[in-house]
């Protein structure tokens, strides 16, 4: 605890309230702040200096402190109480933000804190503006007892009902654990640094007393972890620096609030420029693989899409990028990584991203290259039914434009889930290469032709044969263009003017959903 023993200070009003803000700005201490450095990891107010703009943070509750006597709290009183809250602009737009102290208390999570951090979310709701945590917790501060935990209740509140309607932001930036980790869980997106940052509902401490299980903290809840198998970070950053650049990236394409349209930049690239090298990019035999990602950023204005989850679920792509200035979200199946088949984890990547973009008023532009669902007896008894129908939902329940552009492979439920004409999609584009249909060449043909097969002289020779024919009047797009399932053809270098041009005809669309409560999204 940091005292002020100047009594001349004590007597002066204004004398009193500048020492107490050097001593709020002190964090911890000297020897806390020494600690916090040597571990590689800013403070609190030195993070904030690096995200926001110079000279507009406004600091909200610098001077709250605990009321708790138990367990010697009552000697260990700092100035903010372990959270740095206020408001402030970043590259010019308004931004609420808190940022947690660990030089103080561990950064653990009080009564004073909950009341701080949802003190700027309420006002933040009201203004319609972002709202960005920098986590550094260690969890609720156990001296409090259910003070501290109904803390965390009345946080979880507000990231609800804040979801949705502005962006929030969680960047995590040193050990969190236990109520730490859910309110970044309940916002839109969550930023992890390597090395420095882990998150986990109980310690590998705790695992071993429980289950005798062994593991270490990044093995547990590290940064690669939760961004490669868990799904739970959608970013990872190697260094503080590059979280907040990642930030300051990512608000760029959101816009303020859900009643308006995210910001356009000046437009630099030519909205009519064709690209011959797409014409090319999808191999004449369809067992290759190719890169979906080129073809994203191909069509993107230049150097403009920004991956979101680009290191879970690699067999989908999905980010947001410019179309002609304009904010874009795009979703595509990956054949390079298990030929794009759609499975549990690749349904969840897609159905948040689309969520997310519906949300804040973002179109979605689909590129669709995949076989099918991952079959499997694993996939089955994990609920890849449930988990796949939360693509089919998503995309049904977004009212923003949306655009499907098919690739090669649109085969049996890919087809339909990946934002089809049938699921409220307005403007449904294929390449030559498109191989529109029910089911696979070798299984059609198996169900259909298995009579005639088997009662060929030479089988295979005759499978073979059927098969071709099959690929030849169904593997195409014009069989669905002909029925109207397919509004255009267009040869692959066309792709961008005419998405521009449909997006263009479409930023005016309006569409609505039945009035309701809530739906019931297969979660």
């Amino acid at each position: 605890m940091i005292e002020i023993n100047n009594p001349a200070a004590q007597e002066d009003p204004l004398e009193k309230l500048r020492e107490m803000r050097v001593v709020a700005q002190a964090g911890g201490g000297p020897e806390r702040i020494q600690q916090q450095h040597e571990k590689g990891k800013l403070l609190a107010r030195e993070r904030l200096a690096m995200l926001l703009d110079e000279g507009s943070f406004q600091e909200l509750g610098a001077l709250a402190t605990h009321h708790i006597t138990d367990f010697g709290m009552a000697e260990r009183k700092y100035p903010g109480d372990g959270v740095v809250a206020g408001f402030g602009k970043i590259n010019g737009r308004r931004v609420a933000v808190f940022a947690q102290d660990f030089s103080v208390l561990g950064g653990s999570f009080s009564e004073v804190q909950s009341q701080k951090v949802c003190r700027i979310m309420d006002l933040a709701l009201e203004s319609g503006i972002p709202v960005i945590g920098l986590n550094d917790s260690g969890g609720a501060r156990i001296q409090e007892g259910i003070r501290s935990l109904a803390g965390y209740g009345a946080l979880f509140t507000r990231n609800v009902l804040a979801s949705g309607v502005v962006p929030q932001i969680s960047v995590m930036m040193g050990p969190c654990a236990g109520g730490a980790v859910y309110s970044p869980a309940l916002t839109d997106f969550t930023v992890m640094v390597r090395k420095i940052s882990y998150m986990f509902i109980t310690g590998p401490e705790v695992i071993k007393t429980v289950t005798g299980e062994e593991v270490t903290f990044r093995d547990l809840g590290g940064s690669v972890v939760h961004n490669t198998k868990s799904g739970v970070a959608q970013f990872m950053a190697d260094d503080e620096a590059q979280a907040v650049l990642l930030v300051k990236q990512l608000l760029s394409y959101l816009p303020q609030n859900n009643a308006e349209d995210p910001p356009r930049v000046t437009p630099y690239d030519d909205p009519k420029r064709m690209d011959e090298e797409l014409n090319s990019i999808v191999p004449r035999d369809d067992r290759l693989p190719y890169d979906m990602k080129e073809v994203i950023m191909r069509v993107a204005d230049r150097d403009s899409f920004f991956e979101v989850h680009p290191y879970y679920a690699s067999n989908v792509v999905v980010g947001f990028g410019r179309m002609d200035g304009y904010s874009a979200g795009f979703v595509g199946n990956q054949p390079s990584h298990l030929a794009g088949v759609l499975d549990i984890d690749s349904s969840d990547k897609i159905a948040r991203f689309v969520r997310v973009c519906d949300a804040y008023n973002i179109p979605i532009i689909t590129f669709v290259d995949s076989p099918g669902y991952l079959p499997g007896v694993a996939q089955e008894h994990a609920g890849i039914i449930r988990h796949g129908a939360k693509v089919i939902y998503a995309y049904c329940e977004a009212t923003v434009p949306k655009i499907s552009v098919v690739t090669r492979k649109a085969v049996g439920g890919a087809y339909i889930a990946m934002s089809s004409r049938q699921m409220r999609s307005d403007l449904a584009f294929a390449w030559p290469t498109a191989e529109i249909t029910v089911m696979g060449p070798d299984g059609a043909v198996n169900i259909l032709y298995r009579r005639e097969i088997a009662a060929a002289a030479n089988p295979n020779a005759e499978r073979a044969r059927i098969i071709a024919e099959y690929k030849a009047k169904f593997h195409n797009p014009y069989a669905a263009a002909d029925v109207g399932q397919i509004d255009e053809v267009i040869e692959p270098r066309e792709t961008r003017p005419r998405l521009i041009a449909a997006l263009e005809i479409l930023r005016t669309k309006v569409s609505t959903n039945p009035p309701k409560k809530h739906g019931l999204m297969p979660v």
